[in-house]
């Protein structure tokens, strides 16, 4: 087998083509000669399909392998989340705010107020910016702080737990 490129082989394959269309004028001739020179170019392009379909299957096997660690991380941070609720409730029920250890310190913190918006619809007009009929959340949140009540939202105190 020649060093030759796919590219190469092609311009090589082209040239003579045309060299023979200007030099014989039997079709019979142009085609079999055509036919005889062509086995280094499709067996180039052949071995760059071998390449291809090998390079396509490793890119999937990387693309599934992703996927299933993306699963597994998921599965972990959930599994993570779970256990810090698990271990916030019990300090909740227990009356303890913070957990001192060598290695790390356990604190139940206040997290600022959300707004919880459970019925758009009852949300007066003015707090919706326009052209188009987007909430203002942070209007909302300061009419409501401010002692305002605008039906269909509300602001809601939650905790989390701080390990550091």
């Amino acid at each position: 087998m020649n060093n030759l490129s796919l590219y190469q082989l092609a311009n090589e394959h082209r040239a003579m083509v045309e060299l023979l269309m200007d030099t014989h004028e039997d079709s019979r001739i142009i085609a079999d000669t055509v036919e005889g020179e062509s086995y280094p170019l499709e067996q180039k392009a052949r071995n760059m399909a071998y390449a291809i379909k090998n390079l396509e299957a490793t890119a999937e096997a990387i693309k599934q392998a992703e996927a299933e660690m993306a699963a597994r991380r998921k599965a972990i941070e959930n599994r993570a989340s779970r256990l810090r609720e698990y271990t916030m409730t019990c300090m909740e029920i227990a009356g303890v705010k913070k957990i001192d250890c060598p290695h790390f310190a356990l604190t139940i913190k206040s997290n600022p107020e959300a707004l919880e918006v459970y019925e758009e619809a009852l949300i007066p007009a003015k707090f919706f910016k326009t052209p188009h009929p987007v909430l203002d959340k942070t209007a909302l949140r300061a009419a409501i702080k401010s002692g305002e009540i605008p039906t269909g939202a509300t602001l809601v105190k939650t905790t989390r737990l701080e390990i550091k």
